[in-house]
């Protein structure tokens, strides 16, 4: 078996918070990755997981207060800056989530199918050579006076990779940008 890896750290929790305060318009922030990643020592940033969790205006609030009914909450998470949300295929995107809230008030996310969660071995992971991590959110409809807020918690390891590994990966990134 050939070792693609080879762990520097033990897993560790990245996290942002979004505010995301009017209805139908992209929010972004960053989670600044330039003291993980370092071109010359082949050094990654190996992604384990990723977990979304919503609230509403203050950390007290549930978020269903601050959506209005047949409303939709989408988040995504990439390691390009696309300028707002993407399509599922885009080989940027590292995760999505998505939250639901029914004519009924009932809340949901069963409809993001996307794999947020990698594995559990040394070589399973989503490894990013980039410098920074993007978050975008959009809520469809915001209630007056309120805020939509998503915490989004990255699972990671920074690893050694091989000098082909490395490339391999910078160069899918590059392409990526196209």
């Amino acid at each position: 078996m050939i070792k693609m890896a080879t762990k520097k750290t033990a897993m560790f929790t990245l996290s942002e918070r979004l505010t995301i305060t009017a209805s139908t318009t992209d929010t972004f922030a960053t989670i600044d990755l330039g003291s993980y990643v370092d071109v010359g020592d082949r050094q990654a940033l190996q992604i384990h997981n990723v977990d979304y969790i919503f609230q509403g205006l203050t950390a007290n609030d549930h978020v269903e207060t601050a959506v209005a009914v047949d409303d939709a909450i989408a988040v995504q998470l990439t390691d390009l800056n696309r300028g707002g949300l993407v399509f599922a295929n885009d080989r940027a995107l590292v995760s999505s989530a998505a939250l639901y809230k029914s004519a009924a008030g009932e809340m949901n996310a069963v409809t993001d199918l996307y794999p947020d969660n990698y594995g559990k071995g040394a070589d399973d992971g989503r490894f990013v050579v980039n410098d920074q991590l993007y978050l975008t959110g959009r809520c469809s409809q915001i209630n007056s006076g309120t805020a939509v807020n998503v915490t989004v918690r990255v699972n990671c390891s920074i690893v050694t990779l091989g000098a082909k590994d490395f490339m391999a990966i910078a160069i899918q990134s590059t392409a990526a940008d196209n």
